[in-house]
């Protein structure tokens, strides 16, 4: 579904992104894995079209996707939640929802609800200020928000950053339940190996802006993990 190939990306004259090659398969939750600064949140970047590519292709089921601006890249089925969330803190849960749907010209109040199903206690704080959530439910509202753009992929980085770890457990059955349904695959960026444990079908890890890496997420052994993963 999608797929990046030999994706390769530069700041300021240096490479940050070697040669990357990554697929997600439809129906599957992808873990990209990998220490502090090896290149993860870059790569979701050149996915969405925040950070361009020196070489390399993305695409989405078949569509390349490059050289199309972030919101073109957003409608043709890449839901973004990046690190820290970016939701609205000024604006209530349920203008930080609507918005979502508007931007994206739905008007199918049906989504909303299966949101508001996903991730009940957004219901009981509709007219909250989004800046007044606790860490946990700020990132159920911004992925239920990104879902509410009806992706194809739902790209995640860091979901479970600074998160209490019953709210951990919460977000990672809901995510399996996304997926599940058969109608989005994920791909996340994450450090936290228990929670790809729990919620992977597969894994890549990076290193120096490589994937040095991959398998289905039973491959992912204590060898693997000290050589890639350990500090």
């Amino acid at each position: 579904m999608l797929s990046l190939s030999n994706i390769s990306a530069s700041y300021g004259g240096s490479r940050i992104l070697r040669g990357v090659n990554l697929t997600v398969p439809k129906n599957s939750l992808v873990c990209l894995m990998g220490r502090n600064g090896v290149g993860k949140t870059t790569t979701l970047k050149t996915i969405v079209g925040l950070v361009g590519t020196d070489e390399g292709t993305v695409e989405l089921d078949g569509q390349k996707l490059n050289g199309l601006k972030p919101d073109a890249r957003s409608r043709a089925g890449l839901g973004y939640v990046p690190q820290g969330r970016d939701i609205f803190p000024h604006l209530t849960v349920w203008e930080n929802l609507k918005i979502s749907l508007v931007v994206h010209g739905s008007k199918d109040e049906t989504q909303l609800e299966r949101v508001l199903e996903l991730f009940p206690i957004l219901k009981e704080f509709l007219q909250r200020k989004g800046g007044v959530l606790s860490g946990g439910q700020q990132q159920q509202l911004a992925i239920a928000r990104a879902l509410l753009t009806n992706p194809k992929i739902l790209i995640l980085d860091e979901p479970t950053e600074g998160i209490q770890p019953n709210i951990i457990d919460l977000i990672g059955e809901t995510l399996v339940k996304i997926k599940n349904e058969g109608k989005i695959s994920i791909l996340l960026v994450e450090q936290y190996l228990d929670f790809c444990l729990s919620v992977g079908d597969s894994f890549f890890i990076m290193d120096r802006g490589a994937v040095v890496a991959e398998g289905p997420i039973s491959h992912l052994n204590d060898e693997v993990v000290r050589a890639h993963l350990t500090v």
